[in-house]
C-alpha cells in the first residue's frame, strides 16, 4: 500500500483508521493490540485519535493495550486533535461545551495525549474545530515549543474554511498538512463552499472523515438518500463491488488525494475498504452519484 507523502519526514497510509467508538467495540486489552497488528499487516499504520473520543478515554484505553506491545506501537503512526472542551463527568470543571486553542490547553492536551498512549512524538497533531476566541500567536508559539521539543512532528486542523486555515497560516512558521473535513457521497458541502478548491491550490490532502456518511445511505430514510442509495446499488451490480466500497472509491478518484479516515472496529469492513484503493469509477459513474446526492443534473 503506496504511502501519502504529506511532509518530507512524515507519509501516511492513504486510509487512516479511526477509533472514535473504541468504547463501544468491547474489545479486550490483547483483543485490541491483535487488531492493531492485522491493520499493520493490511497496510493500514495511520490511527485517527481525539482526546475527546469516547468520553475522553480513546487514548487512553488504546495506549494501555499496546503498552504491552512497543514494538507495534513504534510501527504506527499517530494522529491526534485537541480544542474541544467537553462537558463531562472526567472533566469536572466543564459547565459548558466550548473550544480552548490557547497556548496553555494545546500543549497540555498533546502532553496528555502523549501520556495517554505512551508515545514519545504524536505524528500529526490537529485543532479539532474553529475557535471564534482563536489567537494565532498563541497557537503559533505552542506549535513552536512542541514541534522544537520533539513532541510533534506535524500539525494541522479539522474543519476549518478556507479563510480560517488562511488566517492560521499566516502567522506559523510551518505549514500546516492537512484539513481533516466531512466528505462523503452525502456530505457535499466542502465542494462548493471553498475548501476542496483552496487544498487543490496550495497543494493539500484533505482527511475525509464520516466517509460513509454515518450509515446515512444504508438506512435511506429520506427521499435523497433512497435515491442516492439505488444510484449506488446500480453501479454495484456494473463495478462488481458493494456500495461501501463505490462510495470510498468515489472519494479516492477525486484529483485532490482526499485520504479517508475509516470509523469501523469490523476487520472485514476494512478489508473491504482497502479494495476500493483500486476501484476505478468512470467520470460518469462519478457524476451519476454526484448527480443522485444533489437531486438535479450539473448545469
Amino acid at each position: 500500500m503506496k504511502q501519502i507523502k504529506l511532509t518530507d519526514d512524515l507519509s501516511i497510509s492513504p486510509m487512516v483508521q479511526g477509533v472514535w467508538r473504541l468504547t463501544d467495540w468491547n474489545y479486550s486489552a490483547t483483543e485490541l493490540a491483535q487488531w492493531v497488528e492485522e491493520c499493520l499487516s493490511l497496510g493500514i499504520d495511520t490511527f485517527d485519535h481525539a482526546d475527546i473520543y469516547g468520553d475522553y478515554q480513546c487514548e487512553e484505553l488504546f495506549g494501555k493495550a499496546l503498552s504491552q506491545h512497543p514494538e507495534l506501537n513504534k510501527q504506527l503512526k499517530i494522529v491526534t486533535k485537541c480544542g474541544i472542551q467537553l462537558v463531562s463527568s472526567n472533566r469536572p470543571k466543564h459547565y459548558i461545551k466550548h473550544y480552548d486553542t490557547s497556548a496553555e490547553h494545546i500543549i497540555s492536551s498533546a502532553e496528555k495525549s502523549l501520556k495517554n498512549l505512551h508515545r514519545e512524538q504524536i505524528d500529526l497533531l490537529l485543532l479539532h474545530r474553529p475557535d471564534p476566541l482563536i489567537n494565532p500567536h498563541e497557537v503559533a508559539e505552542a506549535f513552536d515549543q512542541l514541534k522544537q521539543q520533539g513532541k510533534v512532528k506535524a500539525f494541522g486542523v479539522s474543519n476549518f474554511s478556507p479563510t480560517q486555515y488562511k488566517a492560521l497560516q499566516a502567522h506559523l512558521d510551518m505549514s500546516l498538512v492537512t484539513n481533516q473535513i466531512e466528505i462523503s457521497v452525502a456530505a457535499l458541502e466542502q465542494f462548493e463552499n471553498g475548501t476542496i478548491d483552496h487544498c487543490q491550490e496550495i497543494g493539500l490532502k484533505p482527511m475525509a472523515w464520516s466517509p460513509l456518511a454515518g450509515g446515512a445511505v444504508f438506512k435511506a430514510e429520506t427521499h435523497r438518500f433512497l435515491t442516492l442509495k439505488n444510484v449506488l446499488h446500480k453501479l454495484s451490480k456494473n463495478l462488481e463491488a458493494p456500495i461501501d466500497q463505490i462510495m470510498y472509491a468515489w472519494l479516492l478518484n477525486h484529483p485532490v488525494g482526499i485520504i479517508p479516515v475509516l470509523g469501523t472496529g469490523k476487520m472485514e469492513r476494512i478489508k473491504g475498504a482497502i479494495t476500493a484503493l483500486d476501484l476505478i469509477l468512470s467520470r460518469q459513474q462519478w457524476f451519476e452519484i454526484w448527480v443522485a446526492s444533489k437531486g438535479e443534473s450539473v448545469p
